[in-house]
């Protein structure tokens, strides 16, 4: 008899001391939730991810694979992409050292110098309002 009294008070005082102990501890910490983004952060886009972004597309034009483009691959690049005006111009725009090959650290160059021309506020990121618009969109002006 005692030991079933015994065993009785003492799953009570478990009980009790357990509901105490969960009723007085702060609970769990919760990760805390992150701010929302600033409208339009979605697309927010650095100088590195910019310049990846477009050497990525623009080494396509790269065919036999020797890391730098000549402005034979370059012509073909531009006919493919039905690009508007004269390949060679926008070639030795980018082949700054003029040696007839545009090669990687050209493309950084030529990407850093664009992407400061659209950063309007200088502030290393372009948001949706800086990003250029699609080629077929009517410009402000029309």
């Amino acid at each position: 008899m005692i030991s079933r009294s015994i065993l009785a008070a003492a799953l009570s005082l478990l009980t009790v001391a357990a509901v105490a102990q969960t009723t007085t501890q702060p609970p769990a910490a919760t990760p805390p939730t992150a701010a929302p983004a600033p409208q339009g952060a979605k697309s927010d886009i650095t100088l590195a991810k910019f310049q990846k972004r477009r050497e990525k597309a623009i080494m396509a034009a790269d065919t036999d694979g020797d890391g730098k483009i000549s402005l034979l691959e370059w012509e073909a690049f531009q006919a493919k992409r039905n690009a508007k005006g004269d390949p060679a111009k926008s070639f030795a725009r980018i082949d700054s050292n003029h040696d007839g090959f545009i090669d990687r650290a050209e493309l950084d160059a030529f990407f850093a110098k664009r992407f400061a021309r659209l950063d309007k506020n200088g502030d290393g990121v372009l948001s949706a309002d800086e990003m250029p618009s699609h080629k077929s969109a009517p410009k402000p002006e029309q």
